[in-house]
């Protein structure tokens, strides 16, 4: 009787060191909602520091789950990966829809940022927010690394090269197929040099927070799950410190502040094409959208295209050659589209003419995101910036460089007869969208391209049609499409593939 007593007593102390409850202040819902937070069960997943990795699980939103697990059951899947989890209980309230919820994602991202969520030790860089119903699938290797581009560190140049990463967040046992919303991290990930031998020390940093998400209040991708999308975040196509690397015969750092293609228009492929082959195991639509921001957009503009560049489809080093990687739409923030016509003065532009003139079979028509647009067949993109961001010249750019750069790669794709938007000026400097307007439009762009499921968080996200007009295509949800749109539509009654 006492040894039972005892174990008893042992088992409550344990739950009581598990778990954790309290309560967290919510600017959606203007209340203080109630958190539990669960230690893993078994192994704990930690970071390179030994920071419990943690996945804060927003549930009983207002949004119907695509998701057809219990969060108990999604939880403890969760729990048994090796997450500490910390869930934050919405109680149905009317404000826990899109884009309002991305309010409660950045102050939470913040609060990551710092190390701690609910009082608790979190990781900085390996954290997630997922909405409930959703899983994670994570260190998905996308791209063997060829370390002899950017030679960079001394002992990494001189290796077979690291694998490049992808994190993918879905819904588990879905009700219905949801496309992916895909971006490049503007954290790079490296290995790392330690008195002669590599380490680990700065691989899997897509998700560091202090420069990434939570440094710059970026919500749109986490927040894309609550209008129906699952999303996964890739290393930086450029696996080096961003201010180091060199090209073979290159000074110290000549490569600093650039990437280069063919290298990084391959990885960009080859991260598309891995979500798919993936996403074939999970229940999802096949259909992807890129966004990027930053070094990050200038990553993801490298999937606009439509046009071959055979450099650019080599799948060598790659994975899931034989699928496609083409994408649906793409929404774009300031990044660097055509090197050529960076200032004069600046280090991209400085750096990528020597490059170029030392690389003769890389020339400047392939240092961007330029060569591939062709046809209409290039995915529609909205372009955003704010006006005042930095690097101006006003005998060449007198809106600033990445007014200038949006505006060559968007001139591009008009003369081609693809669809595209800008949205300006929605806050100041170098920066994320952030407004609950400025957010809407964003996911109102992507869901005219993607066939998604009803929206369940934004109101009024895209025009209903209430006369359907013969001829004219509609996606599932009786939104009217483009010529452009690719994914299932509804053409005179009949269900159809466009554009496959």
């Amino acid at each position: 009787m006492k040894r039972k007593l005892v174990l008893w007593l042992l088992m409550l102390v344990v739950e009581s060191m598990m778990a954790a409850t309290g309560t967290w202040h919510s600017s959606v819902t203007s209340t203080s909602l109630p958190y539990t937070a669960t230690a893993a069960t078994g192994s704990a997943a930690t970071d390179v520091s030994g920071k419990p990795m943690t996945i804060v699980y927003l549930e009983n939103l207002n949004i119907p789950k695509i998701g057809r697990n219990s969060n108990a059951e999604d939880v403890a899947w969760l729990l048994s990966q090796g997450y500490q989890v910390i869930e934050l209980d919405y109680g149905n309230h009317k404000n826990a829809v899109s884009p309002q919820l991305n309010s409660d994602i950045i102050a939470i991202n913040s609060s990551l940022q710092g190390g701690k969520f609910c009082g608790r030790d979190c990781s900085s860089s390996r954290s997630y927010i997922l909405l409930e119903g959703y899983r994670i699938n994570r260190d998905i290797p996308y791209y063997h690394d060829d370390p002899t581009v950017y030679n960079y560190p001394d002992v990494y140049k001189d290796s077979e090269g690291d694998w490049l990463y992808l994190d993918l967040v879905y819904p588990a046992n879905p009700s219905a197929e949801v496309p992916v919303l895909v971006t490049f991290s503007y954290s790079n990930s490296y290995a790392t040099n330690s008195s002669g031998k590599l380490t680990d020390a700065n691989k899997h940093k897509r998700m560091f927070l202090p420069y990434t998400w939570g440094a710059f209040k970026d919500s749109f991708v986490e927040g894309a799950a609550a209008v129906g999308f699952a999303w996964a975040i890739c290393d930086h196509p450029k696996y080096c410190d961003w201010g180091q690397g060199k090209y073979t015969g290159g000074a110290n750092k000549s490569l600093s502040a650039i990437e280069v293609n063919p290298d990084a228009a391959r990885k960009v492929k080859s991260a598309i094409r891995t979500v798919r082959g993936v996403d074939k195991e999970l229940g999802l639509n096949g259909e992807v959208a890129v966004t990027g921001f930053s070094r990050g957009s200038t990553a993801a503009a490298l999937a606009v295209g439509d046009g071959q560049v055979e450099a650019y489809d080599d799948a060598s080093r790659g994975r899931f050659v034989e699928e496609d990687s083409h994408v649906s739409c793409a929404v774009l923030g300031p990044g660097m589209f055509d090197y050529e016509h960076a200032l004069s003065s600046s280090t991209e532009y400085t750096n990528m003419s020597k490059y170029v003139a030392a690389n003769k079979d890389c020339p400047w028509t392939m240092q961007g995101a330029l060569a591939t647009i062709q046809t209409s067949a290039s995915a529609p993109t909205l372009f955003f910036y704010n006006t005042d961001d930095y690097f101006k010249d006003n005998n060449k750019d007198a809106k600033g460089q990445y007014a200038t750069q949006a505006a060559l790669m968007k001139t591009q794709l008009d003369a081609v007869g693809t669809p595209t938007e800008t949205l300006t000026d929605y806050s100041s400097g170098h920066a994320v969208p952030q407004t609950t307007t400025a957010l809407k439009r964003m996911y109102d762009f992507l869901l005219k391209y993607v066939t998604a499921p009803t929206p369940t968080g934004i109101v009024e996200i895209t025009e209903k049609t209430t006369n359907a007009q013969k001829g004219n295509p509609y996606n599932l949800i009786g939104c009217r499409v483009g010529k452009n749109y690719k994914g299932i539509v509804i053409r005179n009654g009949k269900k159809i593939k466009q554009n496959q």
